[in-house]
């Protein structure tokens, strides 16, 4: 029996057919999705973090991504030191209603990694105001206050990376000797092949390196001596005047290696010792430091006084202020060490103390997490002995910056110049080593300008006024003042940018440089910043290049992109449309779809980096909109058309 079938009954197999295919691919999507999730969770789990964000960028990247999804790719881009990402994402993580308090603690922390630190005050004032447990946050707040006040005035330190021993890896902890420098740093895989845990980078060694000619070092190498020991991370290490005794820092890391590089400069409890060497006839003999005990807590971070006869070192040791303190033994006539003492409230807090370093004079540097200050850790300074010592002074931005800043080692003739360690953005590597002086310059430059308002040309008070040295390495930051104005003191032979910032405003930059000067010199600048205040306003995105016939986001493009993305990050409730144009040559259906190809590439940019797509269109307009006469069949340079290939956006809400 045949039965026929009319157009009704296809339409209706048709709608059916339909129906089943959504429902089937609703079903794969929901396999799917959860299958990606726990892949993800797998992998963050197994410190992959690199591998696990790209997974839950995927998962983000919907209309309604969950919130435990944001949470985890943010922490991800914080714990790869992608700390403009992690900002991003934090952003939107603590919009959600149900997002916890902490992620407000975690939103600070990355916005001070930043330096944004009013930003950084307002999550954390938030957080008290949830909680309230003003008390965990206070010292934050303290330091964001600080912070601002510092930035806007640096000291006259000059710090340089010595890039010559600095590596894609971690270098930090000089003991300057003669004309050479002890440190420590983790080597190059192809060097030794033990590795440890969750970096996957070889135990820590120490190195040596030459001093030379107003600071600088020359390239690292191995020490190849006994203290090298390959069952330990060895390092950092301090002698005596003599150099005939050594104070080396061991950690014993287990069969598997437990020891994590984020771990690294607190030493989990019961991996840190002390190491004594005694160089005996030319042979280096080793003994432990008596009050070692690794099964209860940790001894290492040496340093001694001027006299050598008191040793201070850092333990979590009973009896102590908080995490790790600094403590001290006194040497005894026997040439024993004897028991340990704290060295008291004046300097420890109830965070972590470590990495002292005792000058010429007994003034004592080191390093805390427990103070107000800029960063995690910052190097402060007290004066006197034992346990007997003055209020903690900061020193301050450049010293200090948004980072880790520890190991501050001053030159034993003048202490005015030295070595400190930091992993401070900008850097070569992980944690890097700097020298630093604090002589006042032979030239004096300095910039002065003006923040405007470009539609009015009036002037623009309270603008957010960052100066960039050499790159993104930050050198300042300050306001305008109520007339618009802003200065800052520059250095000899440095190119600068200086960027203008305001909520509601697109952000404005000038170059300026010092380069080839030879006389003292103020220089001048004067930005405008545009009002984003108004639906349909267009803005170009000036340099956003592409190579010819590609719609592949150059890494030269990303710079500018990356400004958008922050302006779209503290606007949150702008909508854009990014267009794409060419020029005229080549076919106009060709131009059309290659300019809607460049605009979407860009949109996933702003995607990738924090930014939800449904506040954003991608579109392109091919040669449909040139700003010159470079018509088809016109004869033009390639200067005019370039002013045609241009990427721009639009304000569609505000």
């Amino acid at each position: 029996m045949k039965i026929k079938i009319n157009d009704s009954m296809k339409n209706m197999y048709r709608s059916l057919l339909i129906v089943l295919m959504l429902l089937t691919s609703f079903v794969v999507n929901a396999q799917e999705q959860p299958g990606l999730r726990d892949r993800a969770n797998q992998l963050y789990k197994d410190y992959e973090y690199a591998n696990a964000a790209s997974i839950y960028l995927r998962l983000a990247d919907v209309k309604k991504p969950k919130l435990t999804d944001l949470e985890r790719l943010a922490d991800c881009f914080r714990k790869m030191n992608d700390y403009e990402a992690a900002e991003n994402w934090y952003a939107r993580v603590i919009q959600y209603p149900e997002s916890k308090a902490d992620n407000l603690l975690a939103y600070g922390a990355i916005l001070k990694a930043n330096a944004r630190y009013d930003k950084a005050k307002q999550m954390l004032q938030q957080y008290a105001a949830k909680t309230g447990d003003k008390k965990r946050v206070l010292n934050e707040i303290i330091g964001c206050d600080s912070a601002l006040i510092w930035l806007a005035k640096p000291t006259a330190h000059k710090l340089k990376n010595e890039e010559q021993v600095n590596t894609t890896l971690s270098e930090f902890g000089v003991f300057p000797m003669g004309d050479k420098v002890y440190y420590t740093g983790e080597p190059n895989a192809a060097i030794l092949k033990n590795t440890y845990g969750r970096t996957g980078n070889p135990y820590l060694r120490i190195y040596t390196a030459e001093r030379r000619e107003r600071l600088a070092l020359g390239a690292g190498t191995l020490d190849n001596s006994v203290y090298n020991d390959d069952r330990y991370h060895s390092g950092p290490v301090i002698g005596n005047k003599r150099w005939n005794q050594l104070f080396v820092t061991r950690t014993y890391v287990g069969k598997d290696g437990e020891v994590s590089k984020e771990d690294r400069q607190k030493y989990r409890t019961n991996n840190l010792e002390l190491v004594i060497y005694t160089l005996n006839n030319g042979i280096w003999e080793s003994r432990a430091f008596a009050y070692n005990d690794v099964q209860r807590y940790s001894v290492g971070h040496a340093a001694l006084s001027p006299d050598e006869k008191i040793l201070y070192f850092v333990s979590d040791m009973p009896g102590g202020s908080g995490g790790t303190d600094i403590w001290f033994s006194e040497l005894q006539s026997d040439g024993s060490w004897g028991a340990p003492q704290n060295a008291g409230t004046s300097v420890n807090s109830d965070g972590n103390e470590m990495f002292p370093n005792v000058a010429v004079d007994g003034t004592m540097y080191y390093s805390s997490n427990g103070l107000p200050g800029m960063g995690e850790l910052d190097i402060f300074t007290v004066k006197g002995t034992k346990n007997h010592w003055s209020k903690p002074v900061n020193l301050r931005y450049p010293v200090n910056s948004a980072g880790d800043d520890f190991a501050f080692a001053g030159n034993s003739e003048d202490e005015i110049s030295g070595y400190l360690s930091s992993n401070r953005q900008g850097g070569k590597g992980g944690d890097d080593i700097y020298s630093f002086t604090n002589l006042k310059p032979k030239l004096i430059f300095a910039l002065k300008g003006t923040t405007l308002n470009k539609k009015t040309g009036e002037v623009l008070p309270a603008t957010a006024v960052s100066l960039f040295g050499n790159g993104r390495r930050i050198v300042a930051r300050q306001d305008s003042k109520e007339d618009g104005t802003f200065f800052f003191d520059l250095e000899a032979n440095t190119n600068y940018k200086v960027l203008g910032q305001k909520l509601k405003f697109f952000s404005d930059s000038a170059t300026v440089s010092t380069k080839g000067l030879v006389k003292s010199d103020t220089l001048v600048a004067t930005l405008r910043l545009q009002p984003l205040l108004e639906v349909g306003q267009v803005f170009v995105l000036e340099n956003i290049h592409y190579d010819f016939d590609k719609d592949k986001i150059r890494p030269d493009a990303t710079e500018i992109l990356d400004e958008l993305v922050r302006i779209m990050r503290d606007n949150p409730t702008l909508e854009i449309e990014l267009g794409s144009h060419t020029d005229s040559r080549g076919l106009d259906s060709y131009n059309l779809d290659l300019s809607q190809r460049r605009a979407k590439s860009a949109v996933n940019y702003l995607v990738s980096r924090g930014i939800s797509r449904n506040r954003m269109t991608a579109r392109g307009y091919g040669e449909t909109m040139l700003l010159n006469k470079c018509s088809d069949g016109v004869k033009c340079s390639s200067a005019e058309h370039q002013q045609n290939r241009r990427t721009e956006f639009k304000v569609v809400k505000n």
